[in-house]
Parts: C-alpha cells; sequence; structure tokens
C-alpha cells in the first residue's frame, strides 16, 4: 500500500488565491486548478495530500485592529495542526501582511515572526506517529506600492526587499528548509500584492520540486 504524504500549505491571500484587483469589494479567487497548492499538488503526483489553509489578510502574529482578531496566525496555526494532523510537511508563506502600516514592523521582526511559527510546528506533535512535520518556510516576493494598497502597505515595498535573507536566516535557526518565491514569480503590477494566474503557476511546479527534494533527503 502506498503511503499518503501530508502537506498543510498555512498563508495569506496568495496561498487562498487571491486574484489581483484594486477592487475594495466583490473580490474573487482562482479556480483549485490555477492555485499553487493545487497545482504544485498535481505535480507531485499521487501519493500526496494538500491542504490549502489561506486566509486573506493574515499575519504572522498580530492582532488586526480594523480587519480582525482572526486574522492573526500565531492563534489559528495551532488549530490548523490539530485538524489536519497528522502532517509531513507544513509550508510557511506569510509575512506581506504584517508590513501594513498599521502594524509598524521592521523586516527583522517579520523574519522573527516567521521563526516563531516554524518553531511552534517543529514543537508540535502534528506529524506521524506523534513526531513534528517538517517545515519549509517560504519568503513572500517582494510587494510593490500600488494605489491605495499603497497607502495601507506605505513603505512595505522597501522592507519586503529584505525577506528573502532575513527568512533564510529565520528558517536555519529553526531547523526549517526555505524557498524564496522572488527567486521565481513576482507580484502582479495590478495591486502589488497578489500573484496572478501565470505566477501559480510558476510558484506551484517550483515547490514540487523543492518539496520532492526536501522529502528525498528525510
Amino acid at each position: 500500500m502506498t503511503q499518503t504524504r501530508t502537506i498543510m500549505c498555512f498563508g495569506d491571500s496568495n496561498t487562498y488565491g487571491a486574484i489581483p484587483t484594486l477592487a475594495r469589494v466583490g473580490r474573487r479567487r482562482f479556480t483549485p486548478d490555477r492555485r499553487w497548492p493545487g497545482i504544485m499538488r498535481r505535480q507531485l503526483g499521487s501519493g500526496w495530500d494538500v491542504i490549502e489553509e489561506g486566509q486573506g489578510g493574515r499575519t504572522t502574529v498580530h492582532d488586526d485592529p480594523i480587519e480582525g482578531l482572526h486574522k492573526n496566525g500565531l492563534k489559528s496555526l495551532p488549530v490548523c495542526l490539530e485538524t489536519h494532523m497528522p502532517l509531513d510537511l507544513v509550508i510557511l508563506m506569510l509575512g506581506t501582511n504584517d508590513l501594513k502600516h498599521r502594524f509598524s514592523v521592521t523586516p527583522n521582526d517579520v523574519a522573527d515572526s516567521i521563526e516563531i511559527l516554524a518553531r511552534i510546528v517543529l514543537r508540535s506533535e502534528a506529524g506521524p506517529a506523534g513526531v513534528a512535520p517538517a517545515v519549509l518556510i517560504v519568503a513572500p516576493p517582494p510587494m510593490l506600492e500600488v494605489d491605495w494598497f499603497g497607502q495601507m502597505f506605505l513603505g512595505g515595498a522597501s522592507k519586503s526587499m529584505h525577506f528573502a535573507g532575513l527568512f533564510r536566516d529565520a528558517a536555519r535557526r529553526a531547523g526549517a528548509a526555505f524557498f524564496n518565491a522572488g527567486d521565481v514569480v513576482e507580484s502582479s503590477a495590478v495591486d502589488g500584492i497578489h500573484l496572478d494566474s501565470d505566477a501559480h503557476r510558476v510558484l506551484g511546479t517550483e515547490l514540487a520540486k523543492a518539496v520532492q527534494s526536501l522529502i528525498a533527503k528525510a
């Protein structure tokens, strides 16, 4: 009997699959086959189960006083781990929403926050036989400051340029694997935040390769 490996993708609107737009209401989502977790699932083939836990506006560790306290990834991650266990791998792709001007954080703060989440997973018993799942930290691609999003994320574009190096260091400290999404995709020029369909396709394909390499080394 072939063993099925389970991956949980824990992220924000780019894991949810939000379509780039400047609309404030009526925002839409790519279909499952066009979102990067679904593309990754298809590339991995049989024997893999990929769980999507993407939430628009999700932060790493911050309560959002405007969009809601439920956006705090630190609070929802343990729930998701218990809900979906046993998990072989947890992919963490967060940090962009931390750059909203209201949070006043530095790039180092964001990297430290993603490290906190990684350590929660790595200290959990959410993997097979009660051991911890592996963790893959994905640094989001640099953002752009476009239109009203630019005001919400004022100063965020320059901060996001530091994510790759700082997230790599955070992954090393925590004992997690690392992937830099900015090496393969860019944020859409439409809203400066979200990935377009082509970017989802590329990211899903490249992450499938990264996952296969990670599992092969385990």
